[in-house]
């Protein structure tokens, strides 16, 4: 059985590694590529993909995960494998509750990455070990994990955004989002707005700015 693939990243050189470590695989096939998110999304629902191997940043517009959520809205979705830099809590949130069907590094070895392929074609999840042991330490220690708009709020703090601002954009009252960051500052152990981006950024929950 032949696998089709669609590789969607805005970088030209990233495209052409990919392609030529998938094309030395015998059952692979790249029927299509995308320099943006959005062309991602309108190749995977023009059909004639089984998965979409989806980076998470790209120059502008939609982001990874948005497609990704795009994408498999869809019945019979081609199933998409995020391919990325990052590793952070907040973008591997993003995108498993996106349905993404895996989440791999892009320093992963090319078996590595084949295998992940092939898992995700066959319906079953492909996690990267390092993104597997997040998620599994998350699960360890709900109590002190950040939520999912727990994680937004303070990427968002990060970004210089201001309580009022915050809550335009997520569409949240100032109280809600006050109260998010009370638990974000009792969850992280800290007492101020640097102070929390500070620890986040450094235990890999958010990226860091820049």
């Amino acid at each position: 059985m032949t696998i089709r693939l669609l590789l969607a990243d805005d970088h030209p050189v990233v495209r052409a590694g990919l392609r030529a470590v998938l094309c030395a695989e015998a059952d692979f096939t790249i029927v299509a590529e995308a320099a943006t998110a959005e062309a991602a999304v309108e190749l995977a629902a023009a059909g004639g993909v089984d998965v979409v191997l989806m980076d998470l940043q790209f120059g502008g517009g939609m982001h990874g995960a948005q497609a990704t959520a795009a994408i498999t809205a869809h019945t019979q979705a081609p199933r998409v494998l995020v391919l990325t830099t990052y590793d952070t809590d907040a973008d591997i949130l993003a995108a498993v509750e996106a349905g993404a069907a895996g989440y791999l590094l892009k320093d992963a070895p090319p078996d590595e990455l084949a295998s992940a392929v092939r898992t995700a074609a066959a319906g079953r999840s492909a996690l990267a070990p390092a993104v597997a042991d997040r998620l599994m330490q998350r699960m360890r220690t709900p109590a002190a994990a950040l939520s999912r708009r727990e994680l937004e709020v303070l990427e968002l703090v990060r970004d210089g955004l201001s309580n009022l601002q915050i809550s335009k954009r997520l569409f949240l009252s100032q109280a809600t989002v006050k109260s998010h960051l009370v638990h974000i500052y009792a969850k992280l152990g800290v007492d101020s707005r640097t102070a929390a981006v500070a620890v986040a950024s450094e235990r890999g929950v958010i990226r860091r700015q820049g």
